[in-house]
């Protein structure tokens, strides 16, 4: 059964249900890196976006978005968006990394301020990259 299909709008997802479905540590690395680092909370919502629809989980710092985590089976995924003003950054940061995610920066379109990652986390060096564009992310620059 499909995440949106687990937890329809009527049924928020714990946090443990959230973890359960998942199933990966790399989920509870990510949630505690980005908690102790940016001093950010979990927020879990709902949302009827047509690309990832159903419950997810936000982390903001003072306001502005850090990414957005949305739960499936076995994984995750992680929107994170670099604004166009640290794009020249994020351009040397790719560089270094997953060839996963070095496809996904190259191929995904400047829109709406930037480049917005939707990143499939399922790999120690993919976490390793998401968590570099959250940093960029949180440095507002």
């Amino acid at each position: 059964m499909a995440w949106k299909d687990t937890y329809p709008k009527d049924r928020a997802p714990s946090a443990e249900e959230i973890d359960a479905c998942v199933g990966s540590p790399l989920w509870g690395a990510l949630c505690r890196t980005v908690e102790e680092t940016y001093g950010a909370a979990p927020r879990i919502e709902y949302s009827c976006c047509s690309m990832a629809p159903g419950w997810n989980v936000k982390y903001k710092k003072g306001g502005r978005a850090l990414c957005t985590l949305y739960p499936n089976e076995g994984y995750f995924s992680c929107m994170v968006v670099v604004g166009e003003r640290v794009l020249p950054e994020a351009e040397l940061l790719v560089i270094a990394c997953d060839p996963y995610t070095q496809e996904l920066f190259r191929n995904t379109k400047v829109s709406m301020g930037g480049k917005w990652l939707y990143i499939d986390v399922k790999s120690e060096p993919v976490l390793r990259d998401t968590l570099r564009f959250i940093s960029l992310r949180a440095a507002g620059k």
